[in-house]
């Protein structure tokens, strides 16, 4: 993709946490929706209605508790050793 038609770099997480929570909003209300009325001729409308009540409210908690979560995992999860030894942070 040529570097005119891509986003700026400030899209990164609000993109990562759009296409997250469709992904993860899609399949759990997918799982849910069969459990709950099983696969019959409603299936596919029920669940893509679940979802599309589920998607934005994923996506909202995402955008709030990723920060909390990145710090969470820097602090538990050693750092690259290619990323410690980089120009970048002085080694």
């Amino acid at each position: 993709m040529s570097e005119r038609r891509r986003l700026p770099h400030r899209a990164g997480p609000i993109l990562f946490s759009a296409l997250t929570s469709g992904f993860m909003s899609l399949l759990v209300s997918g799982v849910a929706t069969w459990r709950a009325l099983g696969i019959g001729v409603d299936f596919l409308t029920m669940w893509l209605r679940a979802w599309l009540t589920a998607w934005p409210i994923a996506f909202t908690a995402l955008l709030v508790v990723a920060p909390a979560v990145r710090r969470i995992v820097a602090a538990v999860v050693a750092p690259s050793p290619v990323v410690a030894n980089s120009p970048r942070n002085g080694a």
